[in-house]
């Protein structure tokens, strides 16, 4: 049985005024699944890094380009492609052929900043690169059912 979503594609001018734009439309979407206050923050932070990288990367020679941003909304998590060359998402193609993002991988091969990846990394559940045509960062965040304990604590005790 395959598995439905929506999926909501974004194009932004590779500029940083538009960088507020879509932490909102993350916000937004995020807020509307159900996320916790501290994963939307931590998706805003995620998505606002990976926007960033496009910006100063892709586009650092000419000052134009366009970031293209899907947002995958599944039942539990959601899945943020941010990609800097600004074309259309073929979601399964980019599935075949992107990897899990590894500490070791080479930043150069990126273009990526390196420690944005890294704080990337530290706030989502997955991270997945694909630098085939310019670099497309796939993001997951799952959606934690009874994420707040008793009397609003959201303290977690599970070690």
């Amino acid at each position: 049985m395959t598995e439905t979503f929506d999926f909501v594609e974004v194009k932004v001018p590779a500029k940083p005024e538009y960088v507020g734009v879509v932490r909102l439309s993350i916000s937004g979407i995020a807020n509307r699944m159900g996320f916790s206050y501290d994963d939307i923050e931590d998706l805003k932070v995620s998505i606002s890094e990976a926007i960033t990288n496009g910006v100063k990367h892709a586009y650092n020679e000419t000052g134009e380009g366009e970031i293209t941003i899907g947002f995958g909304v599944y039942e539990d998590r959601l899945e943020v492609m941010v990609a800097d060359h600004g074309g259309s998402f073929d979601l399964n193609k980019v599935k075949e052929d992107i990897g899990p993002y590894k500490e070791d991988d080479s930043i150069e091969e990126l273009r990526e900043g390196g420690f944005g990846l890294f704080l990337i990394d530290a706030l989502m559940d997955k991270v997945e690169i694909n630098n085939k045509y310019g670099v497309i960062v796939l993001m997951t965040k799952y959606l934690h059912e009874n994420e707040v304990g008793l009397n609003g604590d959201q303290i977690s005790t599970t070690q």
